[in-house]
């Protein structure tokens, strides 16, 4: 990690700066895969599914040998897990049902608004160096929750043509049963335009690679919405002389794991925290399994030493993190300062392993700055809210005069017309 101590607020943007991500460089090779899955469907999807993955396949659907298999290959303990985490992130996101809102803005003048589920959602769920089964639950459960009428759910294969059976298992007790052995570019492009065998949907929702990220942002543009831009994962984490080193060096690690374009910063009060932090990567990272990943992650991480408690919670609200983790003695009264975050973890024992498994959050958030103006998924990620008025004559008696006048000042003389035919009508 590189440190910086008490460095001045002209540099902070430079500071915080995430590693560069160009996925403009990759738009070439996804138009390719995008345009030939539009126009080819199955047959491209298989083309290039051999070329990317390594595999061929004839069917891409998961079958029923498949899906009762899944479930006998899992150990009891994981499954218990899982069945845990589900019920959690069920209860969490059945508590966020919106509620329907009515009002009459004026004597006859009724308004509403109601919350109806997205139609059709698509999953893309990563499986390249490790198999996010666990996004399959955040995603998949509040989409059922929602009352989406058709979820398709899409996921790299193994070399040996097969999906994890994890995956396979997670999707089927939240309630998926179209699930298709699709990754990548591939996967994006059959969700967003439909293929002999993939449903066309309407919103296609997780995370992935920077050609997954690159795919979604293309196809967002004409064919279908998507959750947000996403980027690789990163964590910051507070800390001041009563933090707890092992548990920070823990926390940063399990977020430079991810991957190598992974970020994770540390931010402290406590000029004695940083050495000791330090220490504690080195001799827990030694016997990571995937310590190639997150040694690369260090690289772009940093440690950085500010003045107070003040100045921390202006960088942190500045780098606007996808997690957050708050470590401090004063932790909860920090936690009410924070303005950026996809997600905050407050609190020695709360690591942010626990909002990616089992808590009952979400964990799929944005990154790259993005939480200063986007919410990580939820349940309302899965409606789209519409609103209804219902006009008496006495209500539009009431409001009539002045919609004609503003009409008119707009040169919209229809739009005039319209409420006087009615209140002539009326006299």
């Amino acid at each position: 990690m590189k440190v910086f101590r008490n460095p001045d607020k002209k540099i902070w943007p430079s500071l915080l700066a995430r590693p560069a991500l160009d996925i403009t460089a990759l738009d070439d090779i996804v138009k390719e895969v995008l345009v030939s899955v539009k126009n080819k469907g199955d047959k491209a999807v298989a083309e290039f599914t051999e070329k990317f993955d390594k595999v061929q396949l004839n069917d891409f659907v998961i079958s029923d040998k498949e899906k009762s298999e899944a479930e006998t290959l899992l150990s009891s303990d994981l499954k218990d897990a899982i069945d845990l985490a589900a019920k959690n992130i069920g209860k969490f996101h059945e508590a966020q049902r919106p509620s329907a809102l009515e009002i009459e803005t004026m004597p006859g003048v009724v308004c509403s608004q109601r919350a109806v589920a997205i139609e059709k959602v698509g999953l893309y769920i990563p499986g390249g160096t490790a198999p996010l089964f666990s996004t399959v639950l955040m995603m998949a459960i509040p989409a059922k929750i929602a009352g989406c009428s058709e979820i398709v759910l899409c996921s790299p294969p193994g070399r040996d043509g097969k999906l994890n059976p994890a995956i396979i298992y997670t999707a089927l007790i939240s309630g998926i049963d179209k699930i298709f052995k699709i990754g990548g570019i591939q996967a994006i492009a059959a969700m967003a335009y439909g293929t002999e065998t993939v449903p066309k949907v309407y919103k296609i929702m997780g995370p992935g690679n920077q050609y997954v990220t690159a795919a979604k942002q293309l196809v967002a543009r004409q064919e279908v919405a998507i959750d947000m831009p996403a980027g690789p994962s990163e964590v910051a984490v507070l800390a001041d002389e009563n933090s707890n080193p092992a548990y920070i060096a823990s926390d940063l690690l399990s977020q430079a794991e991810h991957g190598a374009d992974s970020q994770v910063i540390l931010i402290t009060v406590s000029e004695k925290v940083i050495p000791k932090v330090q220490n504690e990567i080195e001799q827990q990272l030694a016997d990571l399994p995937r310590k190639d990943f997150a040694s690369k992650s260090l690289e772009n991480s940093k440690a950085i030493l500010v003045r107070d408690y003040n100045e921390m919670m202006e960088m942190v609200n500045a780098y606007a993190p996808e997690h957050l983790i708050i470590s401090t003695s004063n932790a909860d009264d920090m936690a009410l300062k924070v303005k950026n975050a996809g997600s905050v973890f407050i609190g020695e024992n709360t690591p942010e392993s626990a909002g990616d498994y089992a808590s009952g959050t979400n964990h799929t958030l944005p990154t790259n700055g993005y939480a200063k103006v986007y919410s990580g998924v939820n349940l309302d990620a899965f409606y789209k809210k519409i609103t209804f008025q219902k006009i008496s004559k006495e209500g539009l008696r009431n409001i009539g005069p002045a919609i004609e006048t503003m009409a008119l000042a707009e040169d919209l003389t229809a739009h005039q017309r319209a409420v006087a035919l009615r209140l002539r009508d009326d006299n």
